[in-house]
């Protein structure tokens, strides 16, 4: 049987689920398999990353089984950012190792931290929270720091709220809406988190938005409210919620979503039947999860649908088995 190109972009925790599916599966000489990584290290647990301030390295984040490309012969291309995919020539195109081939396309490329579009939002000192690198320049920027403020009062808010209180910093987090996760939560449940995050030491201040970001008068930063009030803080940290990185689909002309999301059929196939997404950057049923284990239900449903070759491979196997059998009796 011809062996089947495979090209995986992205290898967050959703990505390396779908190898691990896959190449258990099927003999991983079955494939012939590409990954490509914008981040100089390979997946780790990004549900985690506040851990990283109370200790641990990343090293302990990681959830690469030990071997595990080496032993399945994969190729894994660290920080090389797949520019173009060629749907007519059934390539892509990276920035440093130009070409791949590829029979099946797997896109994991994941999601990206919103940025308000506040004046004064890239000013030195301000910081998005999403990778072991953006903690590494927190953290650096927390030695030099007393105070710090949160943008976004979700989830993900809370979780950079923490990292900063694990710095030892005075703690703020600025919500536009009334009350924290406020998706998730109503106003009871809102009221009950707030008194629990202020217990711990965080200053909450909801319904308030960001008007400007310009220079302090004792700290680096000054956040101008909309309401006519202020706060001064040294680090700022953006945690406003996802966008799904769809961009290499949208210029290979790939269906996406009115909001943005790789559109995905029941067996993660996109408008290209021979392109796949999984995680955060798909969009299935008109929503997109920005949790890990819908991207792992993806991953594995992608890893198991079989290509028409393998059907093939299975029914002929099945075939001769039977034809064995029959003759024996």
């Amino acid at each position: 049987m011809k062996t089947e190109k495979i090209v995986v972009i992205g290898n967050g925790m959703v990505g390396q689920r779908f190898l691990e599916q896959l190449t258990s599966r099927v003999a991983s000489k079955a494939f012939e398999i590409t990954v490509f990584c914008e981040e100089p290290r390979a997946a780790y647990d990004r549900v985690q990353l506040t851990s990283f301030f109370a200790g641990k390295s990343a090293i302990d984040l990681n959830v690469v089984p030990a071997g595990f490309f080496e032993q399945q012969a994969i190729t894994l291309r660290l920080n090389d950012r797949v520019v173009e995919i060629d749907r007519a020539r059934k390539i892509v195109r990276s920035s440093r190792y130009r070409e791949v081939p590829y029979d099946r396309l797997v896109l994991a490329t994941g999601s990206y931290p919103f940025v308000p579009p506040i004046p004064g939002r890239d000013r030195r000192g301000c910081f998005v929270y999403r990778s072991i690198e953006d903690l590494e320049v927190i953290r650096a920027a927390g030695r030099r720091a007393r105070i710090g403020a949160v943008i976004g009062g979700g989830l993900l808010g809370l979780e950079a709220a923490k990292a900063l209180k694990d710095l030892g910093l005075e703690t703020h987090v600025v919500e536009f809406a009334p009350r924290l996760m406020a998706v998730q939560l109503d106003d009871a449940g809102g009221r009950l988190l707030r008194r629990q995050i202020e217990a711990l030491g965080v200053h909450v201040h909801t319904s308030k938005s960001t008007k400007e970001i310009v220079a302090g008068t004792e700290r680096g930063h000054r956040m101008v409210f909309a309401d006519g009030t202020a706060l001064e803080t040294d680090v700022i940290v953006y945690s406003a919620g996802i966008r799904p990185h769809d961009e290499l689909a949208r210029t290979a002309k790939l269906a996406v979503g009115e909001r943005g999301g790789v559109v995905i059929d029941d067996h993660c196939r996109t408008s290209d039947s021979n392109i796949y997404a999984v995680g955060e950057c798909a969009l299935w049923g008109g929503r997109i999860f920005g949790l890990v284990a819908p991207g792992y239900q993806m991953a594995e449903v992608a890893a198991r649908h079989p290509r028409r070759d393998h059907r093939r491979l299975l029914r002929d196997r099945r075939h001769r088995r039977a034809a064995h059998h029959g003759g024996r009796c």
